[in-house]
C-alpha cells in the first residue's frame, strides 16, 4: 500500500492527493462534490449548464445557471463545511467571465480551467474580488495537455499578471468528455482504438508529461512558490495513482470512477450506463463544436449524422457554437441523460468507464484509490 503526501496548494491543504474531476450538466455537483471533499479529497462542482433543472433554465439559461452555482455551493458546504470545494469552468462557455466572478463570490476554494486556455483568468478572478469587497482566497488552475499549451499559459500569466498558476491540472488522451487533442493525436498516441488498454503508447504521452512537470517548476522557482501538478485521464486504480506519483505529479484528478458512486449526482440510469458498458462501447467521437470527445455508443450517437438535425432552441452554451451546422444540441443532449433518457442523449466517459461493476460510496473509492483498502 502506497502513503501519499497530502496535496498542498498554496493555504489549502487535502488530506488526500486527489482531485474529483468536474464533469459537466449535472453529474458532478453539490452531493459528489460535497461527498469528495468530506473524504478528504477535492469536490469539483462543474458549472456546465448547473441549472438546467431550474424552472427558468430554456427562458433564461445563464441567470439560471449563475443563480445554480450559488445553491451548489452552499449545498456543497453543507455537505463538508471544512472540505475543499471548488468549480471547473470551461473557457468555451459563452459569457465565462460571469461564470467565474461567480464562482469567486461565492466561495470557491478552487476554479480549474480548460477546454481552451484560461489566458484571462487571473485578472477575472481579482476583479471578482474586488467588485464583493472580499479578500482574494480562490486559487486558479489551468488544464493543459502539452508542454506548449502549459507554455502559452504559464508565460502570459506572467507577462500580463506577474503571476504563476496556483495548481497545473495535466489532461491526458484517456480523459472522458472533451479532449485537449486532435483527432491526428490521438491516433497517434493510439487512444482512439477499441483496445486503449493495449494500444495507448503510454511511455510517449509520459515524456509529456514529464516536460510539463520541469517547465511549472521552472515557475514555482520564479515566483519562490510551489505549484503541484496533478495528472488526469485514465485513473482508476490505486495503482493507477502510485504511477503518477512515481512519475513525478502531487496528486490525480478523478472523474469517471467517481460516476458509479451512490453520491454521485448522475440519476441511476446513467450509473447504470457506465456499468453495462463494454470496452469497445466506449468511443471517439466528434463534439458539435468540432473538438473530439470520449463517450458510450448508444442509440443516440449511432444515429448522429443519419437523422437530419434542426434547432429547435439555443441554451447559449458554448461560444463557438454555429447553429446553422451542427450536427445536434450538446446542452439538449446532455440534459437528455443528466435526466435519464441514456439511450436518447450523450453518455462523456473516461477510457475505463467499462470496468464499472457496482455502485460504490464515495469514502469506499476514496480509500481503494490512496490504498487505505
Amino acid at each position: 500500500m502506497g502513503t501519499f503526501k497530502p496535496l498542498v496548494i498554496g493555504d489549502l491543504v487535502a488530506k488526500n492527493p486527489v482531485i474529483q474531476g468536474g464533469m459537466g450538466v449535472g453529474i458532478s455537483l453539490s452531493s459528489l462534490a460535497g461527498a469528495v471533499a468530506k473524504a478528504g479529497g477535492i469536490g469539483i462542482i462543474s458549472t456546465a449548464q448547473i441549472g438546467f433543472r431550474e424552472p427558468d433554465f430554456k427562458k433564461n439559461p445563464l441567470e439560471a445557471n449563475l443563480r445554480a452555482i450559488g445553491t451548489e455551493m452552499n449545498k456543497a458546504r453543507e455537505i463538508a463545511p471544512d472540505g475543499i470545494i471548488g468549480f471547473n469552468i470551461m473557457v468555451a462557455t459563452m459569457n465565462y467571465a460571469s461564470y467565474v466572478k461567480k464562482a469567486v463570490k461565492a466561495g470557491a476554494d478552487l476554479i480549474i480551467s480548460g477546454a481552451g486556455l484560461p489566458v484571462s483568468l487571473p485578472e477575472i478572478v481579482a476583479e471578482a474580488a474586488e467588485e464583493a469587497g472580499i479578500k482574494l482566497k480562490t486559487k486558479i488552475a489551468p488544464i493543459v495537455s502539452t508542454v506548449k499549451s502549459a507554455m502559452v499559459i504559464c508565460k502570459m500569466w506572467d507577462r500580463k499578471y506577474h503571476q504563476a498558476p496556483d495548481l497545473v491540472v495535466i489532461e491526458g488522451p484517456l480523459a472522458g468528455g472533451h479532449l485537449g487533442f486532435s483527432n491526428d493525436d490521438l491516433t497517434r498516441l493510439g487512444v482512439d482504438t477499441e483496445d486503449v488498454e493495449h494500444t495507448y503508447k503510454r511511455e510517449e504521452y509520459e515524456e509529456e508529461i514529464k516536460g510539463i512537470i520541469r517547465l511549472v517548476k521552472e515557475y514555482g522557482d520564479k515566483y519562490n512558490k510551489v505549484i503541484p501538478v496533478v495528472t488526469a485521464g485514465g485513473i482508476y486504480t490505486h495503482e493507477d495513482v502510485m504511477h503518477q506519483i512515481d512519475l513525478g505529479a502531487d496528486g490525480v484528478q478523478v472523474a469517471t470512477r467517481f460516476v458509479t458512486t451512490h453520491e454521485c449526482d448522475a440519476p441511476m440510469e446513467y450509473k447504470q450506463a457506465y456499468i453495462n458498458a463494454k470496452k469497445e462501447d466506449i468511443v471517439i467521437t466528434k463534439s458539435p463544436v468540432g473538438m473530439p470527445g470520449r463517450a458510450i455508443v448508444n442509440p443516440f450517437l449511432s444515429d448522429v449524422g443519419k437523422i437530419p438535425f434542426r434547432l429547435e432552441h439555443c441554451y447559449q452554451c458554448l461560444e463557438k457554437c454555429d447553429r446553422t451546422t451542427i450536427p445536434y444540441c450538446i446542452t439538449k443532449a446532455l440534459v437528455d441523460s443528466a435526466e435519464g433518457r441514456t439511450e436518447d442523449g450523450l453518455l462523456f466517459c473516461g477510457s475505463n468507464a467499462y470496468r464499472a461493476e457496482k455502485l460504490e460510496s464515495v469514502d469506499q473509492v476514496m480509500k481503494e484509490l490512496v490504498g487505505e483498502i
